[in-house]
């Protein structure tokens, strides 16, 4: 669906590439190596402070095994080599705004972001994830909350309260007791969505883990304490200089939604190539839908790469599919 609205009325700001990427997690990362590597200028925009999508606002610590080349990787380290790897053709980010609209213009395609600018690109690759996520809030405030720990370092010294029952709680215990005064957890069940290896883990170090209660009040400026609700009807305090807000998240496409694009539920559908049902617009990764998919982040590397060089084709006719290998490059 082509916005009715001069995508550039408002703006201070025009930037042209060849190619956008919305989504700076692990596919848009290597989709930007690879479309350096295949000569072209390229912008990444995310809604994220920093790239690295899921990886580095989730589970940064948590090693991933399924990486072909890596027996295992820390999430956080995964991210640095992708920014690294991209970083050899020096890629634009904008990160920390939104990707709003997207306009047919003058052959090539209008990205109009949240904060008015507009990015001129010949093509668009979506490797948007599970799209725009948001942490549920948690009721008690927002004074010394967090729900993403990318920097361990910060909590040191720290009384730390984490408030959930499933995985990212428990990672988080397990990343930061050993830099933290405290760990204590606070699950309002006696029963946890996280894997039991890792509930077993954090139980041996001797983790406090409060069930049955919930997080009701955040005392002092900065954070001092934390009164915790008990369903008994009891009350305690607990020492917090951070709480960290495990709660889950919810996700959708957003503004992606009303592009055109055929959707499947909060995927989009692409053939073979990544082309999508909107000309110059292709998608890859996680959001990406077609018959047989499966989420990994080794299938989103190998989209980013199908996909990229497929556009590479589409803006300029004349150039070969296969672009060589990369060892031929050095």
């Amino acid at each position: 669906m082509e916005s009715s609205q001069d995508p550039f009325e408002g703006s201070s700001t025009v930037t042209e590439v060849d190619l956008l990427i919305v989504g700076a997690g692990p596919t848009g990362l290597f989709a930007a190596y690879y479309a350096g590597f295949r000569d072209l200028r390229v912008a990444l925009v995310d809604s994220l402070p920093e790239p690295g999508g899921q990886v580095t606002a989730m589970y940064p610590e948590k090693m991933i095994f399924d990486v072909a080349g890596f027996p295992a990787v820390r999430g956080r380290d995964l991210i640095a080599g992708l920014v690294e790897q991209a970083g050899q053709y020096k890629p634009l980010y904008l990160l920390g705004r939104k990707a709003r609209t997207l306009s047919d213009v003058d052959g090539g395609l209008a990205v109009g972001l949240e904060d008015g600018s507009v990015v001129m690109a010949g093509a668009v690759l979506v490797t948007a994830g599970l799209g725009e996520f948001r942490p549920r809030p948690l009721p008690a405030g927002v004074n010394g909350v967090v729900y993403f720990v990318p920097e361990l370092a910060v909590h040191s010294g720290q009384d730390v309260v984490i408030v959930g029952g499933g995985d990212s709680a428990f990672d988080w215990a397990l990343a930061l007791h050993p830099i933290a005064n405290s760990v204590t957890i606070v699950h309002r069940r006696a029963t946890f969505r996280a894997h039991q290896a890792t509930v077993r883990q954090v139980r041996e170090l001797g983790v406090p883990i409060v069930v049955d209660a919930e997080v009701a009040e955040l005392v002092g400026e900065p954070l001092a304490s934390v009164l915790v609700s008990h369903k008994s009807g009891e009350s305690s305090v607990l020492p917090a200089h951070t709480v960290v807000a495990a709660l889950g998240f919810t996700a959708d496409l957003g503004p992606i939604e009303s592009w055109g694009l055929a959707l499947d539920k909060r995927t989009v559908r692409t053939d073979s190539t990544g082309r999508t049902s909107r000309p110059r617009v292709y998608a890859a990764g996680d959001v990406a839908q077609y018959q047989g998919k499966v989420r990994l982040i080794a299938t989103g590397f190998g989209e980013a790469a199908t996909a990229v060089n497929n556009i590479a084709v589409e803006l300029n006719p004349d150039a070969h599919l296969f672009p060589g290998h990369s060892s031929n490059a050095g």
